[in-house]
């Protein structure tokens, strides 16, 4: 086992590996941004090293620095968390050759799966239903073009092969768009992504967002970890999340979570990923794959007992899975609120001083947060300030429990999210369970038309 850890990230992900590393009995540094300097983290952290100013490109995405404070301080592996350069195939190559493990997957499969041409078709070669679409990358030829949506049928989404986070996607409804669609998408691609691949698929009407868990060691040992729902998002962006999915059946997740672990066993993966689906009318229809931690792992954790960051190291070491298939019982129900500092009304952005902070409580409850009173959230990286996870025997007492949990949650000083989530919670559709990944957003639209029309 590794002794001491650099910690490649920022906010709650740094210190829920912080606690995983402590629990583990490894040292930790921290490297952080001029502006994070006074974070719980780093604070907590047995060494921390400065990176770089507040930008993330001089400092959170400063590959050189992040090396060099590896170095310095004598460590043994580097974790990258979520986002920043936890999917970049070059950090994890450039760690590994300046001696340090990488805790996640090999460079090659991150490259890989992080093409989503190549994945989808590495999927598809593994037996893993996918979207109907292009066989490959999307052709320059407008005619060509139009006769592969012909084939799929519209509408249909074209998609940078580089993209993720929901950027990089249109949606085209008609024939006359299609051209004109495929040359912006492109375009969009090369310059935000630095690959100007795109390919399309059929785009479902009303799909749900299910994702499967799943860890690989070293050994060609592989597990699922069940599934989780994600289906209420913001511009495709995530904003509660579950384990497990309604309405999925044991069957169906014994089914598509084989497949999952026999794909993994194909492409030798190793550590902790998400094989990502679109669900409608009883389908499973791959996506992508993360290969790294996700912001919502803690609803799996809750149901299952598995702490899937700890197991992250504990590969990357070496070691074999703790775990079997026959280990892992889902029991009970996990629902995950992300408190976002923005607006809860237009979404803007919210920095500032948090006056008030007290984070709530009880059975079943759990919060992941670097926030505390008289913290100053700043106004350059992601908005999501931490996440509450509630537990319960069943998905209604889960849905109790998450409410008593909001309606005690109090951030002053700035805004948050919070009353859309106690207003998610009180939705009848929401309760009921099933809504599609574009639920939210049509809500949104009919909220907003509604308060226009008052004023």
């Amino acid at each position: 086992m590794f002794e001491k850890i650099l910690i490649a990230n920022r906010g709650e992900i740094a210190l829920r590996i912080q606690r995983a590393c402590r629990d583990l009995g490894i040292r930790t540094v921290v490297v952080h941004s001029e502006a994070d300097r006074d974070a719980k983290y780093v604070q907590l952290a047995d060494e921390s090293v400065c990176i770089g100013p507040a930008a993330s490109s001089a400092s959170y995405l400063n590959v050189p620095a992040i090396i060099s404070a590896a170095e310095v301080t004598d460590a043994e592996a580097i974790h990258p968390g979520y986002g920043f350069l936890s999917e970049n195939a070059d950090f994890a190559e450039g760690v590994e050759k300046s001696g340090f493990v990488f805790i996640g997957p090999r460079p090659e499969t991150i490259r890989l799966m992080g093409d989503k041409v190549s994945a989808k078709q590495a999927m598809t070669k593994a037996g893993i239903p996918c979207v109907p679409g292009s066989e490959g990358a999307l052709p320059e030829d407008p005619a060509e073009v139009v006769k592969i949506a012909r084939k799929i049928g519209y509408p249909v989404i074209i998609k940078a092969a580089g993209g993720g986070g929901g950027r990089g996607m249109r949606v085209v409804h008609t024939e006359a768009a299609l051209k004109n669609a495929a040359q912006l998408t492109r375009s969009e691609a090369g310059a935000a992504f630095g690959n100007p691949t795109i390919y399309i698929e059929k785009y479902l009407e009303n799909p749900r967002h299910i994702e499967f868990q799943l860890l690989g060691d070293e050994h060609k040992n592989v597990i699922y970890l069940g599934e989780r729902d994600c289906s209420l998002q913001r511009r495709h962006q995530k904003i509660m999340e579950e384990a497990s999915a309604p309405d999925i059946t044991p069957r169906q997740r014994a089914r598509i979570g084989e497949r999952c672990v026999e794909a993994c066993r194909k492409i030798g993966y190793r550590g902790a990923g998400t094989f990502e689906f679109l669900y409608e009318e009883g389908e499973f229809y791959f996506i992508e794959m993360n290969t790294r931690v996700q912001v919502e792992h803690p609803v799996t954790e809750m149901v299952t007992g598995v702490d899937i960051v700890q197991e992250q190291i504990r590969v990357a070491a070496g070691e074999k899975l703790k775990y079997r298939q026959r280990d892992i019982v889902i029991r009970g129900h996990a629902i995950e609120c992300r408190i976002n500092a923005e607006d809860p009304f237009n979404f803007t952005p919210s920095p500032g001083r948090i006056t008030s902070y007290h984070p709530p409580g009880g059975p079943g409850i759990r919060v992941d947060s670097h926030a505390y009173h008289g913290y100053v959230v700043p106004p350059y990286y992601d908005s999501m300030i931490g996440k509450v996870i509630a537990y319960g025997d069943n998905r209604e007492q889960a849905i109790r429990r998450m409410r008593i949990a909001l309606s005690e949650m109090v951030v002053e000083g700035i805004k948050t999210n919070l009353p859309l989530h106690r207003e998610l919670l009180d939705d009848t559709r929401v309760i009921r369970g099933g809504a599609s990944i574009h639920y939210l957003e049509r809500k949104l639209a009919q909220r907003a038309a509604e308060r226009d029309a008052k004023s």
